[in-house]
């Protein structure tokens, strides 16, 4: 029996950004600017090449210009229209065109295992994306494809991305414990949230390609640390009741949501537009 595709996917960007503060007070730090696109957009895009036509996005109460992103601007857009500016255009339609956006809210921050939950009437009885609202991978296939890839080779269940960190890195992360089952492929058995001895050296980053179960999972699951709900514990009970593998994935990883991963993403995204790549390029020779 074939494989339902996947294309939906599901944006977790309820979050406050407090480490963004000041500028988060006001400012998502979704929408944030890679060069002249905001995070966000970056984070969709892969969903769309991965072949994804319907997004939910899981924003918060307070972070209207998030959500105003998708919307139409109907003042920008007459403007633009009147003065034939016809790339401009497109550029500030392309929140609403990407892909078919739903936003729904996260009323309460009870943890991103509850984020995901928020989208459940949105998705229903479909496998879903899930890709963090502030991580970037910059590759030559996306992420998100490379998991649904994986996800064939595997024959279903859910998958999720992971990264090789050193052991003293490890208590940042969700560390996975499984047996190899092929190339960068691992058959999961649980996933242990920062601890002190970890099991393996591959943290769960940026994704996951979820079976609609998980939803159940995270329905019923007990409030972990911070008496929040966490998606790692959901894919970890998840992984004792069906298939959850791991895949190595391909690719410059960047948390966004970090200052310095911030900067890095931004002048990595400078460095791949050619009509500023050699001013960059060069500006940085001279002062770095």
């Amino acid at each position: 029996m074939s494989l339902r595709p996947v294309r939906v996917a599901v944006i977790p960007a309820a979050g406050l950004g407090t480490r963004f503060l000041p500028v988060s007070k006001t400012v998502p730090k979704e929408l944030l600017p890679l060069v002249d696109a905001p995070i966000i957009d970056n984070v969709i895009g892969e969903a769309v090449a991965a072949g994804c036509d319907e997004v939910v996005v899981v924003s918060a109460p307070g972070k209207e210009p998030l959500d105003a992103y998708f919307r139409p601007n109907a003042r920008l857009e007459e403007r633009l229209r009147a003065e034939g500016r016809d790339a401009d255009l497109a550029l500030a339609r392309r929140g609403q065109t990407m892909a078919k956006v739903t936003v729904v809210h996260q009323e309460e921050p009870r943890g991103n295992g509850h984020a995901v939950l928020c989208a459940r009437e949105a998705v229903g009885d479909r496998p879903f994306v899930m890709i963090w609202g502030d991580d970037i991978v910059l590759s030559r296939v996306p992420v998100a494809a490379q998991l649904t890839a994986a996800r064939e080779r595997a024959a279903g269940g859910s998958v999720g991305a992971v990264i090789r960190v050193p052991k003293a890195d490890a208590r940042r992360y969700g560390i996975v414990e499984g047996e190899a089952v092929g190339r960068g492929l691992w058959r999961v058995t649980r996933i242990v949230e920062k601890p002190e001895s970890p099991p393996s050296d591959l943290a769960v980053v940026h994704a996951y390609v979820l079976e609609p179960g998980i939803f159940d999972v995270l329905a019923s699951l007990k409030p972990g640390r911070g008496g929040e709900l966490w998606l790692t514990d959901a894919v970890s009970e998840l992984a004792l009741r069906a298939p959850v593998h791991a895949y190595e994935f391909e690719g410059e990883r960047y948390d966004a949501g970090d200052r310095a991963g911030y900067v890095k993403a931004f002048i990595r995204s400078a460095l791949a537009r050619p009509e500023i790549a050699d001013d960059v390029r060069e500006w940085i020779r001279r002062n770095v």
